[in-house]
């Protein structure tokens, strides 16, 4: 009788779930411009409902940074936007991120090019020729380059033109858009994150919250180390699975990019023509002018851009395309990223009536103000999940570091806890968040042509591991004091 009694539990235990997985399975994510605009539209009535407020700021004579003064924060007069101005800020956005919209679209241009004319199958073709069949090596070590660079020396922008060149290969060995784009954006974002000489937040931080620089770079290398791994293996698992089986791939059924899939057999038995070989050099040339000129002559969004539509032309030439054939394959590519393209302009839309409701140094105020007469612990969490929540509304690195740290490193010692801890709460914060608002993540969905909804999909999990493993170095920080 008990044996019955615990089968049918059991059974229903099994229909119960099975009934819970189908209704979760028809949930429906809206469309990324639906989430966007949904974002677009509750930071408007958060402007009517969040009074306007403003530190004042003074120039730091060591960075030359425009800092925050603490206690120096004061309610303002300021119009809130209006229904209109929801639409006059997707206007404004679009103008404002004109730069990198076109920087996607030379950038596929120039992939797709090699892609058209075969120098991606080819070069893929030698490349799985010499690693055999370990090809699912190059995320570690896609990722681990990019990783270092980032933490070291602050790279993120300058690794735009990488995504759609990685994506392409990553579909050419039987991966997903979702591979290639995570490789280089989880990458260059844990990197900057889990920085360790990083100029950029890490010694600008820990100088306006008058920290010694480069000072607790131990625990810095070991969360570099940690939450790198745990990206690597995050994504080598998932790769892994819809190789074996590419139904299970969370952009099955869509294709965000037009390139045709190749088995490894097939990409194998592909010879590298003279003119293909000329192309290949082309891309290489062009990755090393983009490293050599983003870090040491300053090149940024215009020039990068440029450079792309100007290494298109001449891929195109050395392939054998007339003038005219060239302008047809650049139109050809343009179609398949407009939709990526002008998501990025949603997101600066969002960003600009946070900046004329001038909601974001009173968020701040509030929220700081939420760590008062806490046990130390508490503290720390707390300011861990402020940045990640300020992250939110304030995207620059800098510009969050130079208005928080002069506010959490004064709180940070009157609670009793060291301003390392304070520096460590900001570099988690505004680095890991990066994969996952959408304020900071549409950008790089838009440059990988993945929909923001399935990049949720595929990151959600990710991200609450890499929540758990802050808190774990938080934890760590503060107890060893």
């Amino acid at each position: 009788r008990v044996d019955r009694r615990q089968r049918q539990m059991c059974i229903r235990d099994r229909s119960d779930t099975v009934v819970a997985k189908k209704w979760f399975e028809r949930i429906k994510v809206p469309h990324t411009y639906v989430i966007l605009i949904s974002i677009l539209i509750i930071m408007t009535i958060l402007t009517h409902i969040i009074p306007a407020g403003q530190y004042e700021r003074v120039k730091e004579p060591i960075s030359g940074k425009m800092v925050v003064v603490p206690g120096s924060f004061q309610f303002i007069d300021t119009k809130a936007p209006g229904f209109f101005d929801i639409f006059l800020s997707l206007q404004k956005g679009y103008v404002d991120a004109a730069n990198i919209m076109f920087l996607i679209i030379f950038a596929y241009g120039f992939v797709y090019v090699l892609v058209k004319n075969g120098t991606m199958d080819a070069s893929l073709g030698a490349l799985v020729r010499l690693v055999g069949k370990h090809v699912q090596l190059m995320i570690p070590i896609v990722m681990l380059v990019l990783g270092v660079l980032s933490s070291t020396m602050g790279i993120f922008e300058e690794v735009y033109g990488l995504f759609p060149v990685f994506v392409g290969i990553a579909i050419a060995l039987g991966y997903d858009a979702i591979v290639g784009g995570a490789m280089v954006y989880l990458g260059v974002t844990i990197g900057y994150a889990a920085g360790t000489f990083n100029p950029y937040n890490v010694v600008i931080a820990q100088d306006v919250a008058g920290v010694t620089a480069y000072s607790g770079l131990g625990l810095r290398i070991a969360v570099f180390v940690v939450f790198e791994a745990a990206a690597i293996f995050y994504i080598m698992h998932y790769a892994a699975k819809i190789k074996a089986t590419p139904e299970k791939s969370i952009l099955y059924g869509s294709d965000p990019y037009i390139i045709k899939e190749k088995s490894i057999e097939e990409l194998t038995s592909i010879k590298m023509t003279g003119r293909q070989k000329v192309c290949l050099l082309i891309f290489f040339v062009t990755l090393g002018i983009l490293l050599y000129c983003t870090t040491q002559l300053g090149w940024y969004i215009d020039e990068i851009a440029a450079m792309f539509l100007m290494m298109m032309i001449f891929a195109g030439i050395a392939s054998g395309y007339s003038a005219t054939e060239i302008c047809k394959t650049f139109i050809e590519s343009t179609k398949s990223m407009v939709s990526s393209m002008l998501i990025v302009g949603f997101t600066r839309g969002i960003l600009i009536v946070m900046k004329d409701g001038m909601i974001s140094d009173t968020i701040v105020y509030y929220l700081v103000s939420l760590l008062s007469e806490t046990s130390k612990y508490i503290s720390a969490f707390g300011m861990l999940f402020l940045q990640n929540i300020i992250k939110f509304f304030i995207t620059g690195s800098s510009s969050q570091a130079t208005i928080t740290m002069p506010i959490m490193a004064p709180t940070a010692e009157l609670i009793g806890l060291s301003k390392q801890i304070a520096v460590l709460a900001y570099q988690f914060g505004n680095g890991f968040a990066e994969m996952f608002w959408p304020t900071s993540c549409a950008l790089g969905c838009g440059l990988m042509g993945v929909p923001i909804d399935k990049w949720y999909k595929f990151v959600t999990p990710l991200f609450v591991i890499v929540l758990l493993l802050e808190i774990v170095f938080m934890t760590i920080a503060v107890t060893i004091g």
